[in-house]
């Protein structure tokens, strides 16, 4: 098997670790998998967080649940423990599900419940990002590795 190039949520590679219970099965993220050029980590399976748990959002810095509870300590333990997965495996980048508290970058959830949208990133990825990974959504795939310079 070859060395994974990437890290991606394992919702996208069909873990079902939503916070509902369900995954996003993507399938080009599946046919990486299955390629071994990726190794899916779920950042908020990693904190020991259940499924299905209360739907989380980020607002002001701080990851809050539905339910008013301060989830901050649990994702960030979750974000680093995911990040350690992507730098053992030698992950140069990063295929993110978008908008979510952990993964999301570019556009997430403002911390309302209403499913509004603002600018911000998801704490995983702001770790992966300083990292130096590249990031990649599964709404903005990125170039198949077999055509770059894979590791």
């Amino acid at each position: 098997m070859r060395k994974p190039y990437y890290v991606v949520s394992a919702c996208l590679a069909g873990t079902a670790c939503r916070y509902d219970g369900g995954s996003n099965p993507c399938p080009e993220v599946l046919q990486l998998v299955r390629e071994g050029l990726a190794v899916p980590a779920c950042p908020e399976s990693l904190a020991g967080l259940p499924v299905p748990r209360p739907a989380c959002e980020l607002k002001n810095g701080r990851v809050l649940s539905r339910d008013g509870r301060d989830m901050t300590t649990a994702f960030l333990r979750g974000a680093q423990r995911a990040l350690e997965i992507a730098q053992a495996h030698g992950c140069t980048a990063a295929v993110l599900k978008s908008r979510s508290p952990s993964c999301g970058f570019g556009q997430i959830y403002d911390g309302s419940f209403k499913r509004r949208l603002c600018a911000g990133q998801g704490l995983w990825a702001q770790l992966l990002r300083q990292a130096g990974l590249a990031l990649y959504s599964e709404e903005e795939l990125p170039p198949r590795p077999d055509r770059i310079d894979a590791p």
